[in-house]
Order: C-alpha cells, then sequence, then structure tokens
C-alpha cells in the first residue's frame, strides 16, 4: 500500500483513502477498541458475505487493524461453525467459522468471541474475518493482509508497519 499526501491547513498526513497516517508501533498493548463509521464488505468470488456500514477495530501494537463487524450484517447462509478455538490473553476464547460458498469451503476464514473478557464486551459475537482468505474491503478500499496465517489484521493505505506476523516477527 502507498499514497501518503499531506492534508491541507493543519500539516497532519492523510492517505490516499482520505484517512490519518497511523502506525501500528503507536496502537496500545493491551489492545484497545476504535469504532468507526466506515462500510466493510467481504467477499469470496463475488458473493458478499459481509456487508456492514461500520465496525469496531482492535487497535494493537504491531498488528495491523482486525476489523469486527455486528451479526446483524454477515450472510450466515454461508457460514458453518469450524471446530478450531483459540485463546487470546487479552480478549479471551475465540470461536471460528468457515465460509462455504460458490462450492468451496474455505476452512476456519474467520472468527469471533462468544464470551470476551469485560474489556472486550462491545464485541461479543461480533465477527471478523482473514483478508489471507477472503476479499476484504474499507470503504472501497481493497485491503492487503498482514503476513502469516495467525493475525487477521487488514491494511489500509493509511496502516504503516513493520507489521507482526511475517516468518522471524513472532517474538518482537
Amino acid at each position: 500500500m502507498s499514497g501518503v499526501e499531506q492534508a491541507s491547513g493543519n500539516g497532519d498526513s492523510v492517505a490516499k483513502n482520505g484517512k490519518p497516517i497511523e502506525s501500528v508501533w503507536d496502537y496500545p498493548r493491551p489492545p484497545r477498541l476504535d469504532p468507526v463509521e466506515w462500510r466493510i464488505r467481504v467477499f469470496h468470488g463475488d458473493t458478499l458475505i459481509v456487508d456492514a456500514p461500520r465496525a469496531v477495530r482492535v487497535l494493537e501494537t504491531s498488528q495491523p487493524p482486525a476489523y469486527y463487524v455486528e451479526k446483524q450484517y454477515v450472510n450466515h447462509e454461508y457460514l458453518e461453525q469450524s471446530a478450531l478455538s483459540t485463546y487470546c490473553e487479552w480478549k479471551g476464547p475465540a470461536a471460528y467459522v468457515n465460509v462455504v460458498a460458490n462450492g468451496e469451503v474455505i476452512t476456519d476464514a474467520g472468527w469471533y468471541y462468544p464470551n470476551p473478557t469485560a474489556s472486550f464486551a462491545p464485541i461479543t459475537d461480533h465477527f471478523a474475518f482473514y483478508a489471507q482468505k477472503l476479499r476484504c474491503m474499507v470503504d472501497d478500499e481493497p485491503v492487503d493482509p498482514n503476513d502469516g496465517s495467525f493475525y487477521g489484521g487488514w491494511i489500509t493505505n493509511n496502516v504503516t508497519g513493520p507489521f507482526k506476523g511475517a516468518p522471524g516477527t513472532l517474538h518482537w
């Protein structure tokens, strides 16, 4: 991703997508929630899985934001429960879903927290999806996935790294 421009007036940098430049190294640890009024869409091929008018981003040091959307904006017709579960030290136990669309099963393509820790209660039953496995968009901007298969962050023009997730970054 590229495209930093100077904003007129105050000297702050903005990206071509019109959003302020953010470094993942300025994100906090423990992570924080950041509600945004940005349109979130997730596709498998031409099949629309998610179309949400807003999301909650989880911002954590060294990682691109993960976008969580309310379950009402997810087309559950294309989801099936996965057997996978993981545990996040901040958010608690996560459950996973497969996406079944276009004659394919995309294993563990998304996840959610049915019973997160108190600090992350606002994302209860919100879904997040891997840009490594699906085509994801913020407003009308296609996102890039972060490297690796563990972190589900979405890289947009306004988010800068380096990002945790590539080989050799696990212990950053």
